[in-house]
């Protein structure tokens, strides 16, 4: 997975003071240099909860005995986490002003914690499991980034799994390195030969503990100075932008802490300012409490727009889950709801003051601090905090004495739509058994797994999140599963046969930035009879190595019925889907009129036993064959009875 700096890593730390500090070189306590941190891009920190310190702890003494979680993180100090690219989640861990460890979920195995050199000198003396006793000759090699050999072993826990993370130590219970088992560690003792631990971390390196404990007040106060300067420009920012734009102003408010952040600013500028909540349908209740909860308490006009009942399980019978890259679900619960609220309350356009930050993705990144929304029409949107790192927001909130929404002390980092296909497995694990919104998702996914014929681990491992899965989760599920990703995706049960019917979800998504349709038909089809009059859309590019989708120019088409196009305008995204429908209608529906074939001047088309056939090395892709067809025209007819286009 890539690592992108979205913005300045600002977590720097006072070693005599023992406390973090943002930005300044200089301790604002005692005076003396801080060092930078050095994280992993896109290096956005965040403090870590209680429940995210004992989730840890628990898994250290599982691993390595009672007491490993306390040594690593020790009651009373300040621990920090950033998240680092993974397959799906891993958190750097921060304490004492080090990076003492990683904390990563593993498809198929859940969390596990990975060392690093600072925390396995913390360790070294208490861990009574997970240990590797190294022979001393074997030591320099290993500490050359060597890996450890059965033979170089003289003792080990007798516990150890394959797989499993282990320090590896001197006789005299000395850390030499960090690694992951390759054998068991009876094994290891017993082999002469093979690798027993693949080294992971080795260099030797100061071990720096601290005993000055501190709480999340002092880390405030250390950086009062840095946060307030940060408040000053953001609320006369947001003072200048409403001077600036004759429309009325709102604050965009999702329940989260950035928009919360936001709100705040809002009221510390002095504007008295309407709040805007969408209720997807799809929010943690305790999201839609905590959002009337700030609003009641600071005297705030709460307009509140609901997406309608039926606006994502109504259409899950057409659509089907929604997936990262087939995501209807943001234009039918957040754009449509969006819209109808700014074009009911503000028909002349509305100035809105949202909680965007760059250091969330490249795409916020790119975005300009003022802009006119292109999905909402007479929305322009400002962000006080484009600039802020998470730790800003959060000594913001805590200096504020705010409070704030309770899933973050249990586990989430954002906040937004319980399932969304966005989400990592390590979300959707801590929601599950906490929220009793998850229990009628996960029952429909059972029913839709079970009438398709798909295997559990189509579920397990929640692989309804991508219409085409990305070449590392599929190299992972295999090496997990023994199974390719085509064979645990495959359907089974749905029927092949019945008249073609095509619902459509159009528009810009607020989610992916663009314009784009996302289209159900009402059965699979045949791609091997759909793919060669699919050179009529553009070049066809087959890059599914299974067979199960076809890419042609701007369009996608998926064997099991859905349909994905994009442009950079809405006229030519409608194109390519009613030319796609009229493409694959005509290769499994055919009448025989030979309306197309006659005008394709080419002759790239013909007729055959009474169906239109092609020469796909003679089309020149003039598209002439667009046009009246009775199959096209029935099928549309048949709309009428639920399937829209």
């Amino acid at each position: 997975m890539g690592a992108i700096r979205l913005g300045k890593n600002h977590l720097r730390w006072c070693r005599g003071c023992n406390l973090p500090i943002l930005e300044s070189k200089e301790c604002p306590v005692c005076g003396a240099a801080t060092e930078e941190i050095e994280l992993t891009p896109p290096g956005d920190a965040r403090p870590a909860f209680p429940h995210d310190v004992k989730m840890i702890r628990d898994l250290l003494d599982d691993d390595y005995g009672t007491d490993a979680g306390e040594a690593l993180l020790p009651e009373g100090h300040v621990v920090i986490l950033s998240k680092a690219p993974a397959l799906d989640r891993m958190d750097e861990v921060v304490v004492d002003g080090d990076i003492v460890a990683s904390v990563r979920y593993d498809m198929g195995s859940g969390w596990k914690v990975i060392l690093r050199m600072q925390g396995a000198y913390r360790l070294a003396k208490v861990a009574s499991k997970g240990y590797v006793i190294c022979d001393p000759g074997a030591i320099k090699f290993v500490q050359e980034s060597k890996n450890l050999m059965a033979p170089g072993v003289t003792d080990a826990d007798s516990g150890i799994e394959e797989g499993d993370e282990v320090l590896v130590l001197s006789p005299d219970r000395e850390i030499v390195s960090t690694g992951m088992a390759r054998m068991t560690g009876e094994r290891m003792v017993a082999e002469s030969k093979g690798v027993a631990v693949k080294t992971r971390w080795y260099k030797p390196e100061e071990y720096r503990p601290s005993d000055i404990a501190h709480g999340w007040d002092d880390v405030v106060e250390a950086n009062r100075a840095a946060i307030e300067k940060r408040v000053t420009e953001a609320t006369g920012f947001i003072r200048n932008t409403i001077a600036k734009h004759e429309l009325p102003a709102i604050v965009s408010f999702s329940g989260g802490k950035d928009s919360l952040a936001t709100l705040l600013l809002s009221i510390d500028a002095g504007a008295d300012l309407p709040v805007l909540f969408v209720d997807t349908g799809l929010e943690l209740n305790e999201t839609v409490a905590h959002v009337h909860d700030v609003c009641e308490r600071h005297g705030l006009k709460l307009i509140e727009e609901h997406a309608p009942a039926d606006a994502f399980f109504g259409n899950l019978v057409y659509f089907g889950p929604p997936a990262k890259d087939y995501r209807w679900c943001c234009k039918t619960n957040k754009l449509g709801p969006t819209v109808g609220a700014i074009t009911k309350n503000f028909p002349d356009g509305v100035l809105s003051f949202i909680g965007q930050r760059k250091y969330e993705s490249e795409a916020r990144n790119a975005k300009p601090r003022i802009w006119r929304n292109p999905w909402t029409p007479g929305q322009v949107g400002a962000s006080p905090i484009q600039n802020w790192c998470a730790m800003h927001v959060w000594l913001y909130i805590f200096m504020k004495g705010e409070p704030f929404n309770v899933w973050y002390t249990r586990g989430l980092d954002r906040i937004g739509c319980f399932l969304c296909p966005a989400s990592d497995l390590a979300e959707f694990d801590m929601i599950a058994g906490k929220s009793d919104r998850w229990d009628q998702w996960d029952e429909y996914l059972t029913r839709y797994m079970d009438d398709r014929g798909l295997p559990p681990e189509w579920k397990e491992f929640g692989l309804w999140r991508w219409k085409n899965a990305p070449k590392s989760i599929r190299e992972e599920v295999s090496r997990v599963t023994g199974k390719g990703v085509a064979e645990l995706t495959r359907q089974t049960k749905v029927p092949e046969t019945g008249p073609l019917n095509i619902k459509v979800q159009d528009g810009f998504s607020p989610c992916t930035m663009g314009y784009s349709i996302e289209a159900a038909l009402s059965r699979p089809i045949d791609l091997e009879k759909v793919k060669p009059f699919c050179h009529a859309l553009a070049w066809v590019v087959e890059e599914d190595p299974d067979g199960d989708f076809i890419n042609a120019g701007f369009t996608t088409i998926y064997r099991e019925g859905s349909i994905i196009a994009k442009a950079n305008v809405e006229n030519d995204a409608r194109q390519h889907i009613d030319h796609a429908f009229q493409v694959i209608v005509r290769a499994e529906q055919c009448v025989g009129c030979g309306l197309c074939a006659a005008r394709c001047e080419p002759k790239a088309l013909y007729m055959e036993d009474g169906k239109v056939r092609i020469h796909e090395d003679e089309c020149v892709f003039c598209r002439d064959c667009f046009g009246p067809c009775p199959s096209v025209d029935f099928a549309r007819d048949d709309n009428e009875g639920g399937f829209d286009q």
